[in-house]
């Protein structure tokens, strides 16, 4: 979360833009930005509300409280404080996501209320997602209404590449942070004109690892791996695999090539999450697509 991953921080502020137009900055009303119970009073240890174990008097302030005849250490005070601090940072993790939650539900609401269906597409970057998309929306012309959400800390280069097949596409930059979340969906649903019984593709930015925690109000989470990255991703990044509905390996046109085992990945990431569904493809060839497609037209 923000917290433990430094999402957020600096001075790069969240903006949605479409191709072609002027971008919006949205950090002002960006639920996740900085709205934290910020438990970084560190500097000042010594303020603490909790009583001291000294023979004194004076429970007043402890800028005197190391001038004891008695050499004894005060390890319980750093210890309590460390505690403090975790029991703090836990609460505000627990508010990033709980307020995240709520707004991904209410997401969930709009888009069942529209019959859209929402995809979260979860991958390291450079596993193929946006030639996936690509390809994914040209099979489906004149079969389903797609839009696009995209979602990068810079640039507006994937939103560009989607915009020339035709579909309705929003870029999200996300400046520092290193995942999408649900308020800013909802921003760029406000920018969105969706059909009634769409699909939507929401490509993540690029991260196995905090994507996997924040719900936007997709129906399905969908996690790609190319055969490229190895076999061992699931059992590194345990929480992405477990959390997604879907798995796609990419790229199989390339297994000549490289060094990998797909019964191996399959095994690994079956371990992780029993009943995780997985397909194979190639979105270069256009190998393994027609499953694809086929499951989408079932959603």
């Amino acid at each position: 979360m923000c917290e433990t991953c430094g999402c957020g921080t600096g001075n790069n502020p969240v903006k949605i833009s479409r191709p072609g137009e002027s971008e919006q900055e949205i950090h002002d009303d960006h639920d996740h930005s900085h709205d934290h119970d910020h438990p970084h009073d560190h500097d000042h240890p010594h303020d603490h509300d909790h009583p001291h174990d000294h023979d004194h008097d004076h429970p007043h302030s402890h800028g005197h409280h190391h001038d004891h005849d008695h050499p004894h250490s005060h390890g319980h005070h750093h210890e309590h404080e460390q505690e403090s601090s975790t029991q703090r940072l836990i609460k505000v993790e627990e508010d990033i996501l709980g307020k995240n939650n709520l707004m991904a539900s209410r997401n969930r609401g709009y888009l069942e209320a529209k019959g859209v269906v929402a995809l979260n597409l979860m991958s390291s970057p450079g596993s193929g997602k946006t030639m996936l998309l690509e390809k994914t929306i040209l099979a489906l012309e004149g079969l389903k209404a797609v839009a696009v959400i995209e979602g990068d800390q810079q640039t507006l280069n994937d939103a560009e590449r989607i915009h020339k097949t035709g579909a309705p596409v929003i870029q999200i930059n996300t400046g520092s942070g290193c995942h999408l979340d649900a308020d800013m969906i909802r921003q760029a649903l406000d920018h969105l004109q969706l059909k009634e019984e769409s699909l939507l593709f929401i490509e993540n930015v690029g991260n196995l690892v905090c994507p996997s925690l924040f719900e936007l109000g997709e129906k399905n989470r969908i996690v790609i791996i190319s055969v490229t990255e190895g076999e061992d991703k699931p059992l590194k990044y345990p929480t992405m695999f477990e959390h997604a509905h879907t798995c796609i390996i990419n790229k199989t046109d390339l297994l000549p090539y490289v060094d990998f085992d797909t019964a191996l990945l399959k095994k690994h990431a079956l371990s992780v999450n029993p009943h995780l569904h997985i397909m194979e493809l190639s979105a270069q060839t256009g190998e393994g697509m027609e499953q694809w497609i086929q499951w989408l037209m079932e959603l």
